[in-house]
């Protein structure tokens, strides 16, 4: 039975399942569903039903939020591409949370309305720790009256909304909110090492750096974590990887030079092959030192 009060909610990994619970606690009347059986246990204890497929999500909510690792995991939940796909969307408003390709959200955009559904971008900017919060800044993209609804069922999410226009809006600006950030993460963690290689006090250089006039929430978090070695997952290596792919891509497809995301997007696949795939961003530094211990300066 659908209910236009209930929300679904598909994917229950690093930021999907700070973002249900969110949801489930300010008494949303949520239904939840992921892969890994195992991860919808807190939910249910917040009061969310958990559902036994994507499928049963689908069937019970008019609106359903996706915030699922890639394209491919997507189109799979939706069953997009099979004879099933129309009955899954008709007459629902698909929420596509996932940072993807905005090439691919267009197209996924167009099947859906073309089905009877409605489509809406809402990618966030933040990591665990705003997610959990419920401190998210979300970008939406899509029609005005479904961008009124989200904006409603995501407050207790996102202290902040912005408009994008339509899809796929919302995800091109985040490829741009995300190469500011991968860029500076990235110089974060060259200083650190310039500055251990030249024997320098690390904790004076965070000091320093969180006394700046470019000091942020993310810088003075992300240096200290490099002061102290502490690699424990916030934004992972893997997703930040995924995150680079994806703009060099759109780069190309635009046909804009990327300088600083085309080393970024090398350093994060160097970290990635050392085994660090599950480590916070932070761990670039690793693939930077790597490369100052293979190839000494000139």
């Amino acid at each position: 039975m659908t209910t236009a009060t209930s929300i679904g909610f598909i994917g229950l990994g690093t930021m999907g399942s700070p973002m249900a619970l969110n949801l489930a606690r300010a008494g949303a009347s949520l239904v939840v569903w992921n892969r890994s059986s195992e991860r919808c246990e807190p939910l249910a204890a917040a009061g969310a039903t958990v559902a036994g497929s994507a499928a049963d999500v689908l069937a019970a909510c008019e609106t359903t939020l996706l915030m699922l690792a890639d394209e491919a995991a997507t189109d799979n939940v939706l069953d997009r591409g099979t004879p099933h796909f129309a009955a899954r969307v008709h007459g629902r408003r698909i929420v596509a949370m996932s940072t993807v390709a905005p090439t691919y959200s267009m197209h996924l955009a167009s099947d859906i309305v073309a089905a009877g559904g409605r489509y809406v971008e809402a990618p966030v900017s933040g990591s665990r720790k705003p997610a959990e919060a419920g401190e998210l800044v979300g970008m939406l993209a899509g029609e005005p009256d479904d961008l009124a609804a989200v904006r409603q069922i995501l407050a207790p999410v996102c202290k902040q909304f912005f408009d994008c226009g339509a899809a796929p809006g919302a995800l091109r600006m985040k490829l741009a909110v995300n190469t500011f950030l991968i860029t500076m993460v990235t110089g974060l963690a060259e200083a650190a090492h310039f500055a251990e290689r030249l024997g320098l006090d690390i904790e004076r250089l965070v000091a320093i750096l969180d006394a700046g006039p470019m000091a942020s929430s993310v810088s003075r978090t992300k240096a200290a974590k490099l002061a102290h070695r502490d690699f424990a997952r916030q934004a992972g290596i893997s997703d930040v990887l995924k995150n680079s792919r994806l703009i060099v891509e759109a780069a190309r497809e635009a046909g804009v030079a990327s300088p600083q995301m085309d080393s970024c997007f090398a350093l994060f696949s160097e970290t990635e092959a050392l085994g660090l795939g599950n480590d916070d961003m932070v761990a670039v530094i690793r693939a930077i030192e790597a490369r100052t211990a293979a190839k000494p300066l000139d």
